[in-house]
């Protein structure tokens, strides 16, 4: 009977510490290879013109039993590809992003909405760029956290969507013509995963 009560007593610490454990904040790195963010917005009323930029960095936190979290993201901004050379140049130049005098584009948010298993519905923040910052609403359409298999830590990601006006930040080339509209959708795809405990306070 003693036996039984100290495994009891055991196990319940145990599971309290795992508790413990998953209530804590967590800190998530992305993974550069799984982590873009695309453009998309109207040429002339007839197509979309999509870009991507290559180089993004992003660090998340969650605390999803709390359901709270922190995020910044950082996109080289002349890291943007559209196929094109002579338009990704011209995007790189005063018109767009004139990446000489403002070579990063960031995102930070700490407002978070959370459905009711704990994933993340939106997100809201500051998105500079240009020298300007405008508040931003990222919308997730997925979001899905498991563990990765051949490292065993778990990793969380989606797609977020929202949809700007380029003007906001400046960028109004070629919006008095017919058919060109300042509405650009902005999809972020990002997988991140988890920062052991003692890297994460280092970062911090």
């Amino acid at each position: 009977m003693k036996k039984t009560a100290i495994s009891a007593a055991l196990a319940a610490s145990a599971l309290a510490f795992s508790a413990a454990a998953q209530a804590a904040p967590v800190t998530y790195k992305a993974d550069p290879t799984h982590t873009f963010v695309t453009y998309e917005t109207i040429h002339k009323g007839m197509s979309t013109n999509r870009g991507r930029f290559e180089e993004t960095q992003a660090s998340i936190v969650l605390d999803r039993a709390k359901k709270t979290g922190s995020v910044e993201v950082r996109i080289k901004a002349d890291s943007v590809e559209t196929g094109v050379d002579a338009l990704d140049d011209h995007l790189e130049g005063p018109d767009f992003f004139d990446v000489k005098k403002f070579p990063e584009v960031s995102f930070k948010g700490d407002k978070f909405t959370f459905d009711a298993k704990g994933g993340v519905k939106t997100v809201t923040g500051e998105l500079s760029m240009v020298g300007k910052s405008h508040p931003v609403t990222l919308t997730a359409e997925r979001f899905a956290c498991n563990t990765n298999p051949v490292s065993k830590l778990e990793t969380c990601g989606g797609d977020f969507t929202t949809t700007i006006k380029r003007d906001q930040w400046g960028m109004k080339y070629a919006l008095q013509y017919p058919g060109m509209s300042p509405d650009v959708r902005l999809l972020i795809q990002v997988e991140a995963e988890q920062v052991a405990p003692a890297e994460a306070a280092h970062q911090h």
